[in-house]
């Protein structure tokens, strides 16, 4: 397959994202990619490591999308720029799947306007997986779509399912409503609509989950629309985020504790790798006609690696057309709403 990473997206661009790529085509033999953005940046890079000149091609890219542009606007209107070039080699059909740590609103405005979305996925879904304590969640949508009608939530559902059916083999993946409160009557007309599409479906949907709850990771998949995901996923990362500097500050804060803390470092360093980002590559941007997959913004080789891991992964498993297929559950459900 071929994987196009915007080399000049995120905060660490381009040396870490051409390292996570020198990495990547290392490891998988059936990878090729091809980084956008100016050549001879890239190309005094690439000379610092040592892989198969043949498995990663340049396309030069003079242009950037930074965070602080109109994302539509950056899109239509920088067509020389790293991640433009990116995004439309999956519209040309030359490469499987685009991998950006840039801006998050241009790259959903090239996976909904320049690739497209599969026939009858009313909208794209950025769909992060987090960290839980059973075990990792998915939550759909975290930011796409702040406004959303009641067959995108249900829809969210569909793709989340075969996301982790598919990806993370995770077998009937359990689907829970984000809402105040776990009672069905809960919630405003949005919810409450959502939660009787959900119940005529076939989908393994346990109900209603209150934020405090998704934290378990009981439930594989989380939805709601982008507002309420955005706000749980920035809230997730800035709790977890003060919790290891506020262990961190008590550890030093003495000798003793110092002590103690060298004798649990195995224990931190587990921990804080299950909050890793870093350990998931990125979050796709389901509904998408071609693989989209947004990876940190402070992404390092590591993460860049894993994010083509799991383009890989989608590839493989034909992602795009499993959805494709399914969405004639989609159809009844909304004719019987």
């Amino acid at each position: 397959m071929v994987v196009v990473v915007d080399g000049m997206g995120g905060d660490n661009s381009p040396h870490e994202v051409v390292k996570g790529c020198v990495d990547a085509v290392n490891e998988y033999s059936d990878v090729n990619i091809i980084i956008t953005g100016p050549h001879d940046k890239i190309k005094e890079e690439l000379d610092k490591y040592k892989f198969n000149n043949e498995k990663i091609q340049i396309l030069d890219a003079q242009d950037v999308i930074t965070n602080n542009e109109h994302p539509v606007m950056a899109i239509k209107r920088k067509k020389e720029s790293s991640l433009y070039k990116a995004i439309h080699l999956v519209k040309e059909n030359k490469a499987d799947a685009v991998i950006s740590a840039g801006s998050t609103g241009a790259l959903m405005a090239g996976a909904t306007l320049i690739v497209g979305r599969i026939k009858g996925i009313d909208r794209v879904a950025l769909s992060p997986l987090m960290p839980g304590k059973n075990g990792p969640f998915m939550v759909a949508d975290a930011g796409a779509n702040v406004d959303c009608k009641p067959q995108y939530l249900v829809q969210f559902a569909l793709m989340g399912k075969i996301y982790l059916e598919s990806v993370l083999n995770v077998k009937n993946p359990t689907i829970g409503l984000v809402n105040i409160g776990s009672e069905e009557e809960k919630g405003n007309e949005l919810t409450k609509t959502v939660h009787k599409m959900l119940k005529e479906t076939d989908f393994n949907f346990v109900g209603n989950v209150e934020p405090r709850d998704a934290s378990n990771g009981d439930v594989n998949i989380l939805v709601c629309d982008g507002f309420v995901g955005n706000t749980m996923l920035k809230m997730y990362e800035g709790v977890a985020s003060n919790i290891f500097k506020m262990l961190k500050d008590e550890i030093m804060s003495s000798t003793r504790f110092k002590i103690g803390g060298l004798l649990l470092k195995p224990i931190f360093e587990k921990f804080k790798k299950k909050f890793d980002y870093a350990e998931y590559g990125g979050s796709p941007f389901l509904g998408s006609k071609g693989i989209v997959i947004k990876a940190h913004g402070s992404s390092d080789a590591r993460a860049f690696k894993n994010a083509i891991r799991q383009a890989k992964t989608c590839y493989d498993n034909d992602i795009i057309n499993k959805i494709s297929e399914q969405l004639e559950s989609i159809e009844n459900t909304e004719e019987k709403a």
